[in-house]
C-alpha cells in the first residue's frame, strides 16, 4: 500500500489524537525543560532560588510518579471514558502550571509540581492508546511514526518559545504553557469524540488490584527484571538532559559566540531568540536535542534497523556517554551544541530500540503487560537522576556553593542567601570581597574547583550501562 493510501485510511480521530498530543508537549516540555532553572535561580530574577538538592527532591519525585501512575490511570481511563480522563487531565495541568507560578516555598512548590504531574499521568496513557484504537497492521507503524514525530515538534517549540519568553519574565513561561492546554481543552470539547470500548464489569478499585497483579506477573521473569533494572541507569544518565545541564550551562557556559553567529546570519533572528546580553539561554540552546530528533530520526532509524535492538541500545547508550562528556565538560557553546547533537543521536538510536526490545521479548499474550512495566525504570531513572542531580550535582558543580567553599577556606563571612539577600547579590558581594570582577569569580572557581568534573559521574553511569548491557547479553542471554 502507498503512502498516499495510507494517510487516507486515518480518520478525523486520529488526527485529534495527534494534535492534543503537539499542544500537550509543547505546554509540557515549554515549561519542563526551564523548570530546573526556575527552581534554583536567584529570587531577583523572578525565579525561586531554592537549593539544587531541593530541585533534584521535587522534580525526581514528581517526574517519578509520572511515569508510574500511568499503569494505573490507564484502567481507570479504559473504565471512565478518555474524553473525561482527558479533562480531568487538562483541568490538573491548568491549575499545576498556575499553582507552581505562585507559590514561591519549597513544600508548596514540591506539592504543585505533584499536582501536576498527576495530571500528565492522567494524559500520557491515553493518547498513545488512541492512536492504537485509530490505526490497524497496514497502518500502525507510519501512524506512530507521525505521533513521534508530534511528540518532538511540541519538543522543540515549547523549549524553544520558553527560552524567548523567558528573556522578558518568569510569567510568561507559565502563561504559555497554560494557553496551550487550554487549547487542547478547546479541541476536546468540540473535535475529541469517545472511541467505543469493550468495558469490564469490574469496579475501579478491582481494576486497580488487576493492575498490581499484572505487573506482578512480569516481574517473576527474572531475566526481564534484570534488563529493566539495568535500563536504570540509562534513564539516570539521560535525564540529565533536564535536570542538571540547563543548570550547568546557565551558570558555566558561554553562549555569545552561538549568539554572534546566528547575528552575523541574521540580526532579527538573534535579537528575537537571544538574551539582552547577546547570549543565548540554556532552555533555547537545550531545545535543540529536539530539533535534531525531527530532523535525523529517519536516518538514525534506517541505520539502526539492520542490528539487533539490545545491540542498537548498546551503541546508542555509549553514544549518549559520549555526547554528555562534551556537554558538562567544558565551556564553549559551539562543543556543547555538538554534545547535544551527538547526544541526540544516541538517544535516536537507544530509546526507540528500547521499546521495540520489550515488543520483541514479551510474549504475544503479555506483549501489553509487558509494555506498561517499560515505564517501571523511566520512573525509577527519574527518581535516582534528581537525587544525583541534587546535592550530588550541588557539592561538585554548583558555583554558588562552591563560592562558599572558596569564602570559608579565605575566612571571608556573609550573610546568608534569603528572601533579603539574593543569590546574585551574593555573588556580587562575594566578587567585590575577592576583589574579582563576575566574570572573573566565575573563571577561577571554573579553574580551581573543575565542575566539569561531573561529566565523569553522567558518562560513567551510561557507560556501566552498556557494560551491564553487554554481560546481559553474553552470559543471561547466552548469545554467542
Amino acid at each position: 500500500m502507498g503512502i498516499i493510501q495510507i494517510f487516507r485510511k486515518y480518520n478525523s480521530l486520529f488526527w485529534v489524537s495527534n494534535i492534543i498530543e503537539l499542544f500537550e508537549r509543547w505546554a509540557w516540555y515549554g515549561f519542563y525543560m526551564a523548570f530546573a532553572l526556575y527552581l534554583v535561580n536567584s529570587k531577583d530574577t523572578g525565579a525561586l532560588g531554592l537549593s539544587q538538592a531541593e530541585k533534584g527532591i521535587i522534580m525526581g519525585t514528581g517526574s517519578m510518579l509520572l511515569y508510574l501512575l500511568p499503569l494505573f490511570t490507564g484502567a481507570l481511563a479504559d473504565k471512565l471514558g478518555y474524553r473525561r480522563m482527558l479533562f480531568v487531565a487538562f483541568i490538573l495541568y491548568l491549575s499545576g502550571f498556575y499553582m507552581i507560578r505562585s507559590f514561591d516555598s519549597f513544600g508548596w512548590v514540591f506539592f504543585a509540581f505533584v499536582w501536576t504531574c498527576t495530571g500528565g499521568a492522567f494524559f500520557k496513557p491515553i493518547i498513545s492508546a488512541m492512536i492504537a484504537r485509530t490505526t490497524d497492521s497496514e497502518t500502525s507503524s507510519i501512524g506512530f511514526g507521525i505521533f513521534y514525530m508530534m511528540v518532538n515538534i511540541g519538543g522543540f517549540i515549547g523549549p524553544f518559545t520558553a527560552g524567548i519568553l523567558l528573556n522578558k519574565s518568569w510569567d510568561d513561561v507559565f502563561y504559555m504553557s497554560m494557553t496551550a492546554i487550554g487549547v487542547n481543552f478547546l479541541i476536546t470539547l468540540f473535535f475529541f469524540r469517545e472511541p467505543h470500548i469493550a468495558g469490564s464489569d469490574l469496579p475501579v478499585w478491582k481494576n486497580m488490584v488487576r493492575a498490581l497483579r499484572n505487573i506482578g506477573e512480569t516481574l517473576v521473569n527474572w531475566r526481564y527484571l534484570i534488563f529493566l533494572m539495568i535500563m536504570i541507569l540509562f534513564w539516570t544518565a539521560f535525564n540529565q538532559l533536564y535536570y542538571s545541564f540547563p543548570v550547568f550551562v546557565d551558570q558555566w557556559v558561554d553562549t555569545s559566540m552561538l549568539y554572534r553567529a546566528i547575528s552575523a546570519v541574521s540580526p532579527s533572528l538573534a535579537g528575537t531568540i537571544g538574551t539582552e546580553e547577546g547570549t543565548l539561554s540554556a532552555v533555547t540552546l537545550s531545545s535543540m536535542d529536539a530539533f535534531f530528533i525531527i530532523v535525523f530520526q529517519l536516518m538514525v532509524s534506517a541505520f539502526v534497523m539492520r542490528y539487533r535492538p539490545l545491540t542498537a541500545m548498546m551503541g546508542g547508550i555509549l553514544v549518549v556517554a559520549g555526547g554528555l562528556s562534551l556537554m558538562f565538560s567544558n565551556q564553549n557553546g559551539w562543543l556543547i551544541l555538538l554534545g547535544i547533537f551527538v547526544f541526540g543521536l544516541g538517544e535516536m538510536a537507544s530509546s526507540p530500540k528500547f521499546t521495540e526490545y520489550i515488543g520483541r521479548i514479551a510474549p504475544d499474550d503479555k506483549k501489553a503487560l509487558y509494555m506498561g512495566t517499560s515505564f517501571l525504570p523511566v520512573a525509577a531513572g527519574h527518581q535516582l537522576a534528581g537525587w544525583l542531580s541534587g546535592g550530588v550535582f550541588e557539592r561538585i558543580s554548583d558555583k554558588h556553593y562552591l563560592l562558599g567553599l572558596e569564602l570559608s577556606q579565605r575566612g571571608i563571612s556573609l550573610p546568608a542567601v534569603s528572601d533579603i539577600f539574593s543569590k546574585n547579590e551574593f555573588w556580587q558581594e562575594a566578587a567585590v570581597r575577592l576583589e574579582m570582577s563576575s566574570s572573573g569569580l566565575q573563571t577561577f572557581l571554573w579553574n580551581n574547583y573543575h565542575p566539569s568534573r561531573i561529566w565523569y559521574l553522567y558518562s560513567g553511569i551510561a557507560v556501566t550501562a552498556v557494560v551491564l548491557l553487554w554481560i546481559y547479553d553474553r552470559w543471561i542471554l547466552k548469545r554467542p
